[in-house]
C-alpha cells in the first residue's frame, strides 16, 4: 500500500509538531511559493503551462491525459489502475468520445521510486496533458513539483500521502488512507480488546498511526501498539508474533487454544501451573478458583479474576486521555501492508495456532476478496473480520457500468479486478474528468480550463458512489494538513462465509474525527 522508505534528495519540509514516534515534514516553503508563482503565470501564458495548442471545440481532437501506477516491483503493484483507465477510454471513444474528442491515455509506471514518479511527472508536462487522472504513487515530493510548474492537474489519486491534500493542483475523490484507517479505528475501539498495529516501516506508513488512533480515541479506546515491517520483506514471522503476543498480553507456547478466556489477566500466561498474574495470588485467598486447575482449561477469565482490586478482567486497563483497553474482549491485529498483506497473513496463521484467539481487521487495498480468497476463505484468518472502504461493496449493483465497461472493452485484461480499490478509484477519476470536460462545452480542453472548471463550483456525481463531488473552498472539510480533503465518507464490510459484505448500510462520515487536533 506504500513504498520504501526513502531519502529525499530535495530540500527537506519545515519539521511540524510532532504527533507520532517520527517527526513528518512539511514541503518546503519555497516550493509552495514557486508553484504558486507558476500557476500564475499559467494563468497569463496558457501554452506554456500544459495547454494543449490547436485542440479545441466539439468538433473533433484529442484529449490527452495520463494515468500512473507502480508495476512489476517487489513492493505494492497496481497494474489494473492504467489498464482501467485504457479501457475507460476505449469504451469513451466507442460511443462518440468526449463531446467528439478522442480521448488518449498515456501509461505510466512509477517503479515506486522517486525518479519514476519525477520521470512520469516530466513525461506528462512534455506531452501537455490536460489531467493525470485516477493514478498511485506514494512519491508525492517528486511528482507534485513538475505538475504544478507545468499547471497539469492530479485527479482522484489514490491519496496515499499528505500532499496529495495539500496540493492546490489536486483533486482527491475519496478521503485516502486518513479516511480509512480513522474510520476502522472507530469501529474497532467498540468491540476489540487490546489493538495492533501492523504497518510499513516507511515514510508514508509512519503517517497511518495517527488517524487510527484518532479513530481508537473516538470510541474510547486506547492507542494501539505500533508494529513496523519492511515492506519488501518475505516473510513477517516476527512481526505476527509481536502483534499477537501483544493484544493476547501472553507469550508464544503459553495459552494453547485458550480461546477467548484464555486473555483475561494482565499477563494472560496461565500456563501448566494453574495460577494467574506474575505470583499467583489474585484474589483475597491467594489462589484462583477452587480447584486449581486453571493451567489446562485455559479459562481463567472466570474464576482467575477474583480479589478486591478490580483491575484485572472486565474493568480493562486505563490508557492515555481517560481512554481505556478492555482486556475481557479479543484483541485485535490490524494488518495494513499493502500487497504484502497476504504474506503477513501466511506467517500469522503459521503462529496464531500458540495464541488465544483474536480478531483480525484492515482496509480495502490492503484487503480485497482475492486476499480472503487466498487465506482460506470461510476458514481463513479473515473470517468475521472487519474492513473500511471508500466505496460500496463490489457486489453492489451501483458498480454495473464499470463491470460492463470492463466485460466489454478490457478485452479479458486480466490486470483489472473490478474488487480492487485502486481500480474503483480510477474508474470514478475518470467519471469526474469526463463531466469537467463537458462542462466546458465546444471550448477548449487544456490542464488550465480543466482546473478552472473544478475550481469554479463544478459538482460531480457518480450514480451513488461517492457523495457528490465539488473542490470550490466552502466544500473543503477543515482537517489540519488536508485542506483539500472534501470526502471523508466511508462503508464498513465484514467477511461472512469468506465473502467481503456490507456491514453497515450506507456511508459513515469521519470527518469530525480527522477534524480533531491530535487526528493528523
Amino acid at each position: 500500500m506504500t513504498g520504501r522508505r526513502r531519502t529525499s534528495t530535495t530540500t527537506p519540509r519545515i519539521p511540524r509538531t510532532a504527533r507520532t514516534s517520527r517527526t513528518r515534514f512539511r514541503r518546503p516553503l519555497r516550493t509552495v511559493l514557486l508553484s504558486a508563482g507558476a500557476l500564475a503565470v499559467c494563468g497569463a501564458v496558457a501554452v506554456g503551462c500544459g495547454a494543449v495548442p490547436g485542440v479545441t471545440g466539439g468538433g473533433g481532437g484529442t484529449v490527452t491525459v495520463m494515468t500512473w501506477a507502480p508495476q512489476d516491483t517487489s513492493a505494492t503493484n497496481k497494474p489494473g489502475m492504467p489498464a482501467m483507465a485504457q479501457a475507460y477510454a476505449h469504451w469513451v471513444n466507442a460511443h462518440g468520445g468526449l463531446r467528439g474528442r478522442t480521448l488518449k491515455v498515456l501509461v505510466c509506471n512509477d517503479h515506486n521510486t522517486s525518479a519514476g514518479a519525477a520521470a512520469c511527472a516530466r513525461r506528462a508536462a512534455d506531452a501537455h496533458v490536460a489531467a493525470v487522472v485516477g493514478s498511485y504513487s506514494q512519491h508525492s515530493d517528486a511528482f507534485l513539483g513538475p505538475l504544478e510548474s507545468a499547471g497539469i492537474p492530479y485527479l482522484g489519486g489514490y491519496g496515499l500521502t499528505q500532499e496529495e491534500f495539500e496540493s492546490p493542483l489536486s483533486y482527491p475523490v475519496n478521503g485516502g488512507d486518513p479516511a480509512l484507517l480513522a474510520g476502522l479505528g472507530e469501529e474497532l475501539g467498540r468491540s476489540c480488546g487490546r489493538v495492533a498495529l501492523v504497518r510499513p516501516d516507511t515514510i508514508a506508513g509512519d503517517e497511518l498511526a495517527v488517524p487510527f488512533n484518532a479513530g481508537l480515541n473516538a470510541s474510547g479506546h486506547a492507542a494501539a501498539t505500533d508494529v513496523r515491517a519492511a515492506e519488501g520483506a518475505t516473510a513477517y514471522d516476527d512481526q505476527a508474533e509481536q502483534a499477537l503476543r501483544t493484544v493476547t498480553g501472553g507469550t508464544r507456547g503459553a495459552g494453547g487454544t485458550g480461546g477467548t478466556g484464555g486473555t483475561t489477566g494482565t499477563s494472560g500466561t496461565t500456563g501448566t501451573s494453574g495460577t494467574t498474574g506474575t505470583s499467583g495470588t489474585t484474589g483475597t485467598s491467594g489462589t484462583t478458583g477452587t480447584s486449581g486447575t486453571t493451567g489446562t482449561s485455559g479459562t481463567t477469565g472466570t474464576s482467575g479474576t477474583t480479589g478486591t482490586s478490580g483491575t484485572t478482567g472486565t474493568s480493562g486497563t486505563t490508557g492515555t486521555s481517560g481512554t481505556t483497553t478492555s482486556t475481557s474482549k479479543k484483541g485485535c491485529v490490524v494488518p495494513v501492508l499493502g500487497a504484502r498483506t497476504g504474506t503477513f497473513v501466511d506467517s500469522f496463521r503459521r503462529i496464531r495456532a500458540d495464541y488465544p484467539a483474536v480478531r483480525t481487521a484492515s482496509v480495502l487495498g490492503s484487503v480485497d476478496q482475492s486476499v480472503v480468497d487466498a487465506a482460506g476463505g470461510a476458514s481463513g484468518a479473515y473470517e468475521g473480520a472487519y474492513a473500511t472502504s471508500w466505496y460500496p461493496v463490489a457486489s453492489d449493483a451501483r458498480w454495473n457500468t464499470m463491470k460492463k465497461v470492463v466485460k466489454e472493452h478490457a478485452f479479458g485484461d486480466n490486470r483489472i479486478d473490478p474488487a480492487d480499490a485502486g481500480v474503483q478509484t480510477t474508474w470514478l477519476a475518470y467519471t469526474a474528468f469526463r463531466e469537467a470536460v463537458r462542462s466546458l462545452g465546444d471550448g477548449e480542453v487544456t490542464a488550465r480550463a480543466v482546473r478552472h472548471a473544478l475550481d469554479g463550483g463544478l459538482k460531480i456525481t457518480t450514480g451513488g458512489l461517492t457523495p457528490t463531488l465539488s473542490w470550490r473552498f466552502e466544500d473543503l472539510a477543515a482537517v489540519i494538513d488536508h485542506p483539500r480533503l472534501v470526502n471523508a465518507d466511508v462503508t464498513y464490510q465484514v467477511v461472512r462465509e469468506g465473502r467481503l459484505v456490507s456491514a453497515r448500510k450506507g456511508f459513515v462520515d469521519v470527518t469530525k474525527t480527522l477534524e480533531t487536533p491530535t487526528s493528523l
